[in-house]
């Protein structure tokens, strides 16, 4: 079942978004079960959007490329729920 992942992101700059979206990028759009990204600032970091076909798809996305590239200090806030359906164009 597709899933809404949110990740609250306290600390995190639209320079050190932008270098991680810069980073993986390519590799997120051709990821096993991505949909959709989306993102945007929160007054107190960032807020990433994300829609995949399922939660081990994002949870394997996110321990292969997301963790390992984090900054020091950085530590994502990660949820997820179950959508009820998804429209693609």
């Amino acid at each position: 079942m597709a899933v809404l992942v949110t990740a609250e992101v306290k600390g995190q700059t639209e320079q050190g978004y932008a270098g991680m979206l810069a980073a993986l990028g390519e590799v997120l759009k051709h990821s096993p079960g991505f949909i959709l990204h989306a993102a945007h600032p929160t007054a107190d970091g960032w807020r990433i959007i994300e829609v995949w076909d399922s939660k081990q798809d994002s949870d394997r996305f996110f321990a292969q490329n997301v963790a390992p590239n984090l900054p020091p200090g950085i530590r994502p806030k990660r949820s997820v729920q179950e959508l009820h359906g998804v429209l693609k164009a």
